[in-house]
């Protein structure tokens, strides 16, 4: 399967917050285990909630549209927006286009640090213990989130039924 129609799912309600999807990717990207280097964050809410946050690849990416230098470009075949730190000139312009936050600055490299999907095989899905993080075919990320929608209206309209 050509790697364009593929994409990480991630359903919030699975996440337990234990950081294993920041800590494959750090060690991944940086050989280390340090997740302010993850190019994934589980951002962790008030009573509970966690979300694992990343880059969405976007179709019309604005941190490709803020680089003057052309250091970052989306792959036209797989889709992935990556980063070439040789012609970075580290102006932060990505991080703040991007508007989901979902690229972070890193200081020792003076570079932007964002998901590449590692190549088509993402380590943040192969270790996530619970199934959060999911890395799908797009057709059919759409028609579970379809079929899940339907089984809630389902089980709505039988809970009214009397």
């Amino acid at each position: 399967m050509n790697k364009t129609n593929r994409l990480l799912m991630i359903y919030p309600e699975k996440c337990i917050s234990c950081g294993t999807c920041e800590l494959a990717c750090s060690l991944e990207k940086e050989n280390e285990f340090k997740p302010s280097n993850s190019r994934i964050s589980v951002l962790r809410f008030d009573m509970g909630v966690t979300v694992p946050m990343t880059c969405f690849q976007c179709d019309t990416p604005s941190c490709v549209a803020a680089c003057r230098t052309g250091a970052l470009v989306k792959d036209t075949e797989t889709g992935i927006v990556n980063v070439n730190t040789e012609k970075c000139i580290g102006c932060r312009m990505c991080e703040m286009a991007c508007p989901f936050g979902n690229i972070q600055y890193n200081a020792s490299t003076k570079t932007p640090m964002k998901c590449d999907l590692c190549g088509g095989d993402p380590e943040c899905a192969k270790y996530c213990p619970t199934g959060a993080i999911e890395y799908v075919p797009a057709e059919s990320s759409v028609l579970k989130k379809k079929r899940e929608f339907s089984a809630k209206i389902a089980a709505a309209i039988s809970e009214v039924k009397v």
